[in-house]
């Protein structure tokens, strides 16, 4: 029986586990069920860690009772779930239920398409978003731009790694590469590793240590072979390198936790070919810190930065003192930003008409029903 207690040091500490957490768990304490995190998530059921002595086991626990058609409210890798170990099928292989998750701290969401409203939640819980960009390829300046800007909004530290750093000959060369990647994604950290070298993994491991990590990046930006120097074992699959053009095949499938030894523990994440964006005007904000402050000397309150006169980004533009491709990125993310928004607005007020009829339809035939008991 897992017994509640603040001051004693629990054996998921190093999974996440802390002061803050053991007191959203308080309304659950002495009923029977125990603390998890979960660790994968897999079709209606989810893989989670719980203290069992002065160690953990990992259990397998059904969702069905926290089971939501609300796609941000679904358990998630990192999630801490409130776990009864009591009523499992032994039949089925499964350990126990999960009865609720506690309150996420932070969660990484991407619009799940560009035609849709809904978001998509990555991973919950999460202190730093490690975004991975491959330097087998030019690098992506607006992908990173497109990524910070999400990891801000989940409330996340954001940190950049340029992966395959080997690939890169000239230390100069690779000096600029880094600076590109800083000048946009300011206050961000930006390291450049070679899983194949060893080059900066131990300055990236000392990083992330202590804490909870989530690795995100594209389809062949080398997360797995990363997460496998991090973890120090070969926990993810990697397939050979293509030919053709040095990226390596997709091989994550899955959201998975893994604990750093280190300290601290890492999620990696299956390669995304899109990340949406999501409600993420703060987000924007931080990683255009340049063009908002800029913004702030326009003639004009609600400038757009198009043509109109007075207009202090437009002149940062044309002195070179703002690169026209990072205003572009600007526009383009916000616009993108303001779309999703608005869908998602008029989802929720679909979705209050609909509730509303609902309720009148019942009242109706409530009092329907009041009337012919009458006569």
């Amino acid at each position: 029986m897992f017994e509640f207690n603040l001051s004693a040091a629990h054996p998921l500490t190093g999974y996440g586990w802390d002061e803050g957490f053991a007191e959203s768990f308080t309304p659950f304490a002495g009923q029977g069920f125990v603390p998890g995190r979960i660790v994968r998530v897999d079709r209606g059921r989810v893989d989670a860690v719980v203290a069992e002595g002065a160690g953990v086991r990992t259990v397998l626990a059904d969702t069905a009772l926290v089971a939501t058609s609300d796609p941000l409210r679904v358990p998630c890798t990192g999630d801490w779930a409130v776990i009864d170990l009591e009523n499992g099928r032994a039949g089925d292989h499964i350990d126990g239920v999960v009865r609720a998750l506690l309150p996420r701290r932070t969660s990484f969401v991407r619009s799940a398409s560009s035609k849709r409203s809904d978001g998509q939640i990555l991973a919950a819980n999460v202190d730093h978003a490690v975004v991975a960009v491959t330097l087998a390829d030019a690098l992506d300046l607006g992908r990173i731009e497109r990524f910070v800007s999400l990891a801000w909004e989940s409330g996340a530290e954001p940190l950049v790694v340029l992966t395959k750093a080997d690939l890169v000959g000239e230390p100069d060369v690779l000096a600029h590469l880094v600076a590109d990647a800083e000048s946009v994604a300011p206050g961000v950290q930006v390291l450049a590793v070679s899983s194949a070298t060893g080059e900066g993994v131990d300055v990236l491991s000392a990083v992330l240590a202590g804490g909870t990590s989530v690795l995100l990046g594209q389809s062949g930006a080398g997360k797995s072979t990363l997460a496998n120097a991090l973890v120090g074992a070969d926990v993810q699959v990697v397939q050979a390198i293509r030919d053709r053009d040095g990226k390596g095949r997709h091989t994550t499938t899955t959201r998975d936790l893994h604990v750093l030894p280190g300290g601290g523990v890492l999620i990696d994440t299956p390669g995304l070919r899109g990340v949406g964006m999501w409600d993420a005007e703060g987000g924007l904000a931080r990683t255009f810190a340049d063009v908002e402050g800029l913004a702030e000397e326009c003639r004009f309150q609600d400038c757009a930065h198009e043509a109109e006169p007075g207009c202090a980004v437009l002149e940062a533009v044309e002195h070179g003192e703002l690169p026209v491709r990072r205003l572009e990125s600007y526009r383009k993310l916000l616009r993108e930003n303001q779309r999703i928004v608005a869908k998602t607005d008029a989802r929720l007020r679909a979705e209050i008409r609909r509730d509303w009829k609902q309720k009148q339809a019942l009242g109706r035939h409530m009092s329907e029903r009041k009337r012919g008991t009458r006569r």
